[in-house]
């Protein structure tokens, strides 16, 4: 019988502050230090990577900036498994707060393409976000506004169950669910490539 595929941690959230301790080390910053490139407080970090605490994803995005990589990226070098096939069972993952509900990390560092699950959202538009890598973006359940800022200037593309929308690495973008929509109801799945 062959061995069962390596899953993803049962403490995602010190996995989390794990990955994000080693990079600020390995880029020689002290914690005060990134707190202040991050526009974060000292204790918070302090706490992210004891694991006591979950980051939301716009805390997650700064802090993946302040060390220079991505929040996909952070996320995925905390699912440690280093067998080449990753397994993510239903309620594992690495979980992280989302605006209106909740985003899982379903990849492992091993791999070129970061997939991330979102469930619920924002009700209205937050920060952007940008990143090196090309994302893809399917709509599983629900419907959303994209807000992206392009060479072309701004645009909005309403997306409903089915559909989806891929953009290139450094694009600007930003999400939202429709008002007609129960937040709740929402369940998007994204897909970026690794930084090159």
């Amino acid at each position: 019988m062959a061995d069962r595929p390596t899953e993803t941690p049962a403490d995602p959230d010190q996995q989390l502050g794990n990955a994000i301790r080693r990079l600020r080390k390995k880029r020689g910053l002290t914690l005060v230090q990134l707190a202040g490139s991050a526009g974060l407080s000292h204790p918070f970090l302090s706490q992210l990577e004891r694991g006591l605490t979950r980051p939301s994803m716009p805390s997650l995005h700064r802090i993946a900036q302040a060390l220079g990589t991505t929040q996909q990226a952070l996320l995925a070098h905390s699912a440690t498994s280093p067998a080449d096939i990753h397994v993510v069972r239903e309620g594992t993952g690495t979980p992280v707060a989302n605006s209106g509900g909740s985003a899982r990390m379903l990849g492992g560092p091993q791999f070129a393409v970061h997939p991330v699950e979102y469930t619920g959202g924002p009700t209205g538009f937050e920060e952007y976000y940008d990143h090196p890598g090309d994302e893809f973006l399917y709509v599983v359940h629900g419907a959303i506004e994209v807000d992206l800022l392009g060479p072309g200037g701004r645009e909005l593309h309403g997306l409903h169950t089915g559909d989806s929308l891929l953009y290139p690495g450094g694009t600007p973008h930003r999400w939202r669910v429709l008002e007609d929509q129960d937040p709740s109801g929402v369940h998007i799945l994204t897909v970026q490539n690794a930084p090159r």
